[in-house]
Parts: C-alpha cells; sequence; structure tokens
C-alpha cells in the first residue's frame, strides 16, 4: 500500500516528517588506517659489530657486516641503511682529507724525498754481435709530484771469461715530463749508451716533444710521444757522427691477469711497463723493442721474463744489424 503524505493530518506529518526525512541506506563506515609496522630496533651486539667494522674504513669489511646484519635483522633495515650512510660520508671526508694532506706533502717535498724504485739481478743469454751468457743488473728511480715525474734509469750487463771480455754493455736515461693536461703530457730524455760490440764506445741522445695517454685504466696503460731528437755517437774506430732524427715512441702496460703483467717495452725510457722507442733520421735508425712478462711474487718481489732486439740499418763495419738478448732477473721494489 502506498502512504501518501498529503492525506495525513497535520500535525501527524509534523511528527512524522522528520522520521521520513532520514535516509534509510546505511551509512558507508570509514576504513581505519591500518597499523603501521614498528622498526625494531638493531641489537647492541650487532649495532657493536657495525661499529667496530666502520672503524676499519674497508669498504668491503663495512659492506659484508651490513649484509649479514641487514639479513638477520631484517625489522632493522632503515637503522642500517642509516649506518651506510653515515660510513659512506665519512669515508668521503676522510679521503678528502688525505688528498689535501698528500698534496701538501708532495709541494713542500724536498729534491730526495718521494723517491721509489726497482732493482733487478738476473742472467742474460745474447746472440748477434756476442753468443754468451752473463749477468745483468739494473736500477730504476721515479719521482712522482704535482705535475711533475723523474724517471732515472741505469742498466749494467756484463761478462768476462778467461781473462776476455765478451760482452759489455751500459746504458743510461734521464726523462722529465710534465703533465699538461688529464692526458696531455710533455717530455724530455737524455741518454747514454755504450756497446763496443755492437761498434759503438758511447751513444748520446737528447729529446723533447709531446706525449698522450691513449688508455689510462687500472688493468691497461698505453701512451705514446714523439719529438725532435739530436744524437751523437762516438765509435769505437775513433770516428765520431752527429745527427738530427725524430723520436717516436709508445709505453704499453697491461695487467691481464692477477700478479701477472704483459710490457712491451724499449731503449731509453723503458721502466717497469713497456715501450718502444725509434729513432729516425741521419744516416741510421736504430729501434729497441723489449717485450716482457712480470709474475708478482710477493708485494716488493717480482720475477721478470724479458726479449730484447736492438736494431741498427746502418751499423759499423764488421757488426751485425740486429741483436737480441733475453732476461731472467728478480726484481725488487722499494
Amino acid at each position: 500500500m502506498t502512504l501518501r503524505l498529503r492525506h495525513l493530518p497535520p500535525l501527524l506529518l509534523c511528527v512524522a516528517a522528520p522520521v521520513f526525512a532520514q535516509d534509510d541506506t546505511p551509512p558507508v563506515s570509514q576504513a581505519e588506517p591500518l597499523p603501521e609496522t614498528l622498526a625494531e630496533p638493531l641489537p647492541e651486539p650487532v649495532r657493536a659489530m657495525l661499529k667496530a667494522a666502520a672503524e676499519t674504513n674497508d669498504p668491503a669489511v663495512f659492506n659484508a657486516v651490513t649484509a649479514t646484519a641487514r639479513k638477520t635483522n631484517p625489522d632493522s633495515a632503515a637503522e642500517i641503511a642509516a649506518l651506510e650512510k653515515d660510513f659512506a660520508e665519512t669515508l668521503r671526508e676522510r679521503k678528502a682529507q688525505l688528498a689535501i694532506v698528500e698534496e701538501r706533502e708532495l709541494r713542500e717535498a724536498g729534491l730526495f724525498q718521494n723517491w721509489s724504485g726497482r732493482g733487478e739481478l738476473g742472467a742474460f743469454r745474447s746472440t748477434g754481435n756476442s753468443e754468451n751468457v752473463g749477468l745483468t743488473g739494473g736500477l730504476t728511480l721515479e719521482r712522482e709530484g704535482i705535475d711533475w715525474t723523474h724517471k732515472l734509469r741505469a742498466r749494467a750487463d756484463y761478462q768476462r771469461s778467461r781473462g776476455i771480455t765478451s760482452r759489455e754493455q751500459y746504458f743510461a736515461s734521464y726523462e722529465p715530463r710534465y703533465q699538461i693536461g688529464e692526458r696531455l703530457f710533455a717530455y724530455g730524455l737524455g741518454q747514454f749508451e755504450s756497446n763496443r760490440f755492437q761498434g759503438f764506445d758511447a751513444r748520446y741522445a737528447v729529446s723533447g716533444g709531446l706525449g698522450y695517454k691513449v688508455v689510462e685504466s687500472d688493468n691497461l696503460q698505453v701512451s705514446v710521444k714523439g719529438g725532435p731528437a739530436f744524437r751523437h755517437t762516438e765509435f769505437v774506430s775513433g770516428d765520431q757522427e752527429s745527427s738530427l732524427a725524430a723520436l717516436l715512441g709508445f709505453d704499453i702496460d697491461w695487467t691481464f691477469a692477477e700478479g701477472l703483467k704483459l710490457t712491451q717495452d724499449a731503449n731509453a725510457v723503458a721502466e717497469a711497463g713497456g715501450q718502444a722507442v725509434a729513432l729516425i733520421g741521419g744516416p741510421s735508425t736504430t729501434l729497441s723493442l723489449v717485450t716482457g712478462l712480470d709474475a708478482k711474487v710477493s708485494d716488493r718481489i717480482t720475477t721478470r721474463f724479458s726479449y730484447a732486439l736492438d736494431y741498427d740499418s746502418d751499423p759499423p763495419p764488421n757488426a751485425v744489424s740486429t741483436d737480441t738478448l733475453t732476461r731472467f732477473t728478480l726484481v725488487y721494489g722499494f
């Protein structure tokens, strides 16, 4: 039955109106907020362990400890993340301070400070103008500054048998280098050689020019350089010769496995790593290449096997153009 309000008496209508005016649709209940997951505080032993790991200043140690702490205490992830952030900031600040101190020490260092070096001692076998087995020794010194690098190198190969000298070769070089930009540098080179069995008592060379670091990474370094050169040779016959030339060179150091380094090395500017240097000009062209393999024994001791080739396009009379030298040496770094 349909109830018509207009048929109700006025008094009843006044009483019933508020009732009929109410919405009979049940009210929509408001969803109560879900309780937030409460982060549990990090256990004190774990916090102490993380603190001790941070004090080592070793990211590998700290990361290993935090990984374990996060796995065993998942409800404390926020606190662990905060500790990781603090450690990263502390490490950055410490590295920045060390860099400032190192730069100041380099700028204030004296002439005889901040030198490092390598000493070599071993055996060799030669072919060419002399074929024999003997002893070899070498010394390399290097000093690095803010912009300048200085390299000194010396080597001697000598053998005497039954009162007769069958091998006598000496070599020394000095190379200053100025870093112009991140990869571009200027170099100078002064070099001395003596090898009577190749036909000369002394050979002097000076050069200067520009170089560029083609590759510069943790495992591979490659650089090239070139410039004009002047060479003076004093032959065993008493003759002398001076000429202008061009110097071309490259450096290669490739650490292809842990503790193993392959080098392409040469002539005067060869260091622990590899280089090749060619002097082109005048009546002859000389080329010296050394390929070496370094195997690290300890932090200071390395074994080195190398094969050297010296070529002279116009050798003195009674001398051949190509000499080779195979060396096996123990290298001590200091």
